[in-house]
């Protein structure tokens, strides 16, 4: 059984993992979306790539809630643009897809996108996930693609998700597995935090990996009221025909954690940390290709009937 508590750090636990409901202050929100707002360009550059190489995802998510044509799906949290361009294509002219985000930069630039693309059949809202401004039931299904671990509550984040979908529908989220599985993070930061001093973070705070631990997102859906609740494993191979060089320069760029300690490093540091990760990441470039494995956790839920 879960045990819910008031106030800004509720607890609970199941099966001895302990879950902590750590909604954000609006200090620590207003921080987190200027960051972002930095990232959002970053993420464009980098658009083709990424769509690439998180192309794994995006096909685990929509088979796990079920999507398909004719549906109304409401994307949360679609930074540049995935899985919302994708899902478009598989709904059809007869279905359509709301995007939502928080980040005025990323909408920007997913709506630009989708115009490229000459794509209509999807709308677009800036707005935060614990705070959807669409009436009850007005989607069929809503997914989160690596954006469940940034929610400024989570808990009203799911909540939001199940209010806004039909009875019987699904709310499906991907996040990160541990860290320690994922070397196209571990690698970098790893050999920077030998050379960086920086706060340890609260294991709860938004984090790529804030939902890393197994049954940790499910608990969530199971606090929020969704049935059927089912927590996947995914296991893939992060993959592009891209150097060592320009795997450095993507992951440097794109994270504001990864900037704000690249920013501590002296000049003299600097090409020594480099040539550490290189030698940490050479088993991940062969013949002019990078090829990291990756694992992912896809939690999804219903709404039950009213």
């Amino acid at each position: 059984m879960f045990e819910r508590q008031a106030g800004r750090n509720a607890e609970r636990e199941e099966n001895g993992i302990s879950f902590r409901q750590t909604r954000m202050n609006p200090e620590e929100q207003n921080k987190a979306l200027d960051a972002w707002q930095t990232s959002a360009r970053y993420w464009d550059k980098y658009r083709v790539l990424i769509a690439q190489m998180f192309a794994p995802l995006t096909s685990g998510l929509v088979e796990e809630a079920r999507i398909g044509i004719g549906q109304k799906v409401l994307d949360i949290g679609g930074g540049s643009g995935e899985p919302s361009l994708t899902i478009s294509c598989i709904v059809g002219p007869t279905g359509s897809v709301m995007y939502t985000d928080p980040v005025a930069g990323m909408v920007e630039t997913a709506q630009a996108e989708a115009g490229r693309r000459g794509l209509i059949n999807i709308h677009f809202r800036q707005c935060s996930a614990d705070d959807l401004p669409f009436e009850d039931r007005a989607f069929d299904v809503a997914v989160s693609r690596l954006s469940a671990m940034f929610f400024v509550d989570p808990v009203t984040g799911v909540r939001e998700a199940l209010r806004v979908i039909v009875e019987h529908g699904y709310v499906s989220f991907v996040v990160w597995g541990p860290k320690e599985a994922n070397p196209f993070f571990s690698t970098v930061t790893d050999v920077i935090d030998r050379f960086v001093e920086f706060p340890k973070q609260d294991p709860d705070a938004p984090d790529a990996f804030r939902f890393a631990v197994p049954g940790k997102l499910a608990g969530i859906l199971v606090t929020a009221d969704a049935e059927n609740v089912i927590e996947r494993q995914l296991n893939f191979q992060i993959e592009a025909a891209i150097s060592f060089e320009q795997f450095w320069q993507l992951r440097t760029e794109m994270s504001e954690t990864l900037r704000e300690k690249m920013a501590r490093l002296t000049p003299a540091q600097l090409p020594t940390t480099k040539q550490a990760v290189a030698d940490a990441a050479r088993r991940y470039f062969v013949s002019g290709k990078m090829s990291f494995p990756a694992e992912a956790l896809i939690v999804s839920g219903k709404k039950s009937a009213v």
